[in-house]
């Protein structure tokens, strides 16, 4: 990718209780995502893919088109802000992925989500 192009991913995860069913095996963790354009060119989010995995070692992959049912237009300086939420089986998990952008002649390229835990609290000590 090149300097022209870049965009910093910071992520903020989050334990839902009042979702939650431990019981049934259902966890819900919130994750507020912030993807910063660092670059100099400007770009849309046009899809993402999602790999989730819980600590059976069972994964799952989501891929869909933008973002809560937006393809955001960044531009250089600017960042937009998604909060959105995963279901997992298990007391703690990952998710890790990746976002395509589409730049301004019509390439796509992408940005990688950095791995984060998933964790209700206190279920590591």
């Amino acid at each position: 990718m090149s300097d022209r192009r870049q965009f910093s991913i910071m992520v903020h995860p989050r334990y839902v209780a009042r979702e939650s069913d431990p019981a049934d095996r259902r966890y819900v963790f919130a994750y507020t995502i912030t993807i910063a354009n660092i670059g100099a060119e400007p770009a849309r989010l046009v899809n993402r893919r999602w790999l989730i995995t819980n600590a059976d070692g069972e994964r799952k992959e989501v891929r869909g088109k933008g973002v809560v049912g937006e393809q955001p237009y960044i531009e250089p300086g600017d960042a937009f802000r998604y909060t959105s939420a995963a279901v997992i089986e298990t007391v703690v998990g990952t998710m890790q992925g990746s976002y395509e952008f589409e730049d301004e002649l019509g390439e796509l390229f992408e940005v990688p989500i950095p791995m984060f835990r998933l964790s209700v609290p206190n279920a590591i000590h």
